[in-house]
């Protein structure tokens, strides 16, 4: 299923960025993503087999009016295929494909207490610095970590956190015993 999502969102993100309309289907994709996944009402029209195609697409035609003719055309082409069930996954996988293009990325900066405002933008900053991308930043309240920071910068993971370091010292104790 996330190969399907991945081939749908690449061929929807190169039509849209041919013609221009990147920002727009991005934000319009993500809107009825949003809608679809907090009305289970919509979710049972538009996944289930108990409805035609036909009925899909009218409702679709309905609920959306105004969107940006390539992404109603992805949409019914998705219902047509019966491959609305992916479109949480596409809508994923077009935002990461957004963001690489932008060159942005996320970043969680983690820590037992709450972060000083400058402190966490002085993370970011150095974070956009090395790697050349905007970031993304969200700042995290974990006390189990007792102290230090855990910095996830995409998929990537960088933990000083006192708890990891208490960890690694139990676990080599551990080892030498």
């Amino acid at each position: 299923m996330e190969e399907l999502a991945r081939v749908y969102a690449e061929s929807l993100f190169g039509v849209a960025k041919e013609k221009g309309t990147l920002d727009t289907v991005r934000d319009q994709l993500a809107q009825f993503s949003t809608a679809l996944e907090d009305d289970r009402d919509l979710q049972v029209f538009f996944f289930s087999p108990s409805f035609s195609s036909k009925e899909k697409l009218d409702g679709l035609n309905t609920a959306i009016s105004g969107a940006d003719p390539e992404l109603l055309n992805f949409l019914e082409l998705l219902i047509e295929k019966h491959r609305m069930p992916a479109i949480f996954r596409i809508n994923r996988q077009f935002e990461e494909l957004w963001k690489q293009e932008n060159r942005r990325i996320e970043v969680t900066v983690t820590s037992a207490i709450e972060l000083d405002p400058a402190i966490a933008r002085q993370v970011g900053a150095e974070v956009e610095r090395q790697t050349g991308k905007e970031v993304e930043l969200t700042s995290r309240v974990d006390e189990s970590i007792i102290g230090g920071l855990v910095l996830q910068v995409g998929n990537m993971v960088l933990d000083t956190s006192i708890q990891n370091n208490l960890e690694k010292l139990r676990q080599s104790v551990a080892r030498a015993a």
